[in-house]
């Protein structure tokens, strides 16, 4: 990985716009676009072009729904609070590690699922509103996505489009089950039904993952509006007509109104370069590909086992009132939501937290001494009283 400091440059020129469709008579998406170094969250030219700092740079787009002005509010709420978690958790934290800035971006998307939820509940006419979210921080030379909903990210690589995030949708699942094709999932009258967005839960499962971006790599992040009337073959054909990335977003956005615009549309497209990017072999192809921190992946040592002490184990177990509680991912009840808000629950499956297995108990050997001595006792007393009944 590229040194995060900008010892080398990486530079990002990037655009976003967002429409609302020819169906729709409000705009519920959102989006933002910051240099996480100077925080600066515009579109202005400093950010439109601009070299990655320490901190990296921030991509994100959110699709309201809730109805009225609830989507509105959702999606206006996760981006201001996204930013903000990752200007106190990242930019103002002691260390670059790109651990932390993983990290930082998930917490951020969690907190904003606890404000939109809390607001929902503070406000009733608002319940059950929310928003899908997808997050991309560029760091160096990677890019780590935090994933909510079924908005999307494409990268677009020696003229081929590949989705790097997966849908958190009822037609994602039928596809991973072998139950319906791309092309039968794309026409079904269910496409719109999500398993997840930020808001209706208290909590949320994020879908978080990490790609190496290539000199030359343009990133797409988009609502379904644009998704779900656009093929990837389409963007990749648009990205690679003009450099220019304001109009590959209006020509994106154009397509998806040709093609019915039944939703708000909402695209941001970023293209990478820089001397701190290697070019792409053709082996290297975008995916989908979940995050695994550098620890994780780390190989352990192998070791002698001659070489590891005779394990002696305490008979007393002693209860530390300081002592760290094993922690298990908490069950996710996730709601089944259509853009009108929610409409079932999934009952989540049981975690290892809510069935713990129980501890074996240990008796001390002094008791069980005194307990094998009295059975030992009146085993005695039985043989002599049956002896004096025999003579």
């Amino acid at each position: 990985m590229t040194n995060p400091s900008g010892s080398a440059d990486i530079i990002v020129h990037v655009f976003g716009r967002t429409d609302v469709g020819r169906t729709r008579e409000h705009n519920e998406d959102a989006f933002i676009v910051a240099d996480l170094t100077t925080m600066n969250a515009t579109l202005e030219p400093e950010v439109r072009e601009h070299r990655t700092g320490a901190r990296g740079s921030l991509f994100m787009v959110a699709d309201g729904m809730g109805g009225a002005a609830a989507g509105e509010i959702a999606s206006a709420m996760a981006t201001e609070v996204v930013v903000n978690e990752l200007d106190s958790r990242w930019r103002q934290a002691g260390d670059h590690y790109p651990e932390t800035f993983a990290r930082a971006l998930k917490l951020a998307t969690e907190s904003a699922n606890t404000r939109i939820n809390k607001y929902a509940i503070e406000h009733p006419e608002n319940r059950g509103m929310g928003t899908t979210a997808t997050i991309a921080g560029l760091l160096g030379d990677m890019l780590y996505l935090a994933q909510v909903g079924d908005s999307r990210g494409y990268i677009v690589r020696n003229g081929t489009a590949k989705q790097i995030t997966k849908d958190q949708s009822l037609m994602q699942k039928l596809i991973e089950a072998g139950e319906l094709t791309e092309e039968e999932a794309e026409v079904s009258e269910r496409k719109n039904i999500i398993l997840q967005a930020l808001g209706p839960e208290p909590m949320v499962k994020v879908d978080l993952t990490s790609q190496q971006v290539r000199r030359g790599d343009t990133l797409i992040l988009c609502s379904d509006g644009l998704s779900g009337q656009v093929r990837a073959s389409d963007i990749a054909r648009i990205v690679a007509e003009d450099p220019d990335l304001v109009a590959t977003c209006r020509k994106l956005i154009d397509l998806a109104n040709e093609n019915g615009g039944p939703d708000n549309i909402t695209v941001i497209a970023a293209r990478f370069e820089g001397e701190g990017l290697d070019t792409a072999t053709e082996e290297e192809i975008p995916a989908h590909q979940a995050y695994s921190s550098e620890s994780e992946m780390r190989a352990t040592m192998p070791v002698n086992a001659a070489s590891i002490p005779e394990f002696e184990p305490d008979t007393t177990e002693q209860a530390s009132p300081d002592r760290d509680a094993t922690t298990d991912e908490v069950p996710v009840a996730s709601s089944i939501m259509t853009d009108s808000g929610p409409r079932a629950t999934v009952p989540a499956a049981p975690s290892a937290a809510a069935n713990p297995i129980a501890h074996e108990t240990k008796v001390p050997a002094g008791v069980l001494r005194l307990i094998f001595g009295a059975v030992a006792f009146i085993l005695a007393l039985i043989f002599i009283l049956n002896a004096i009944r025999q003579n």
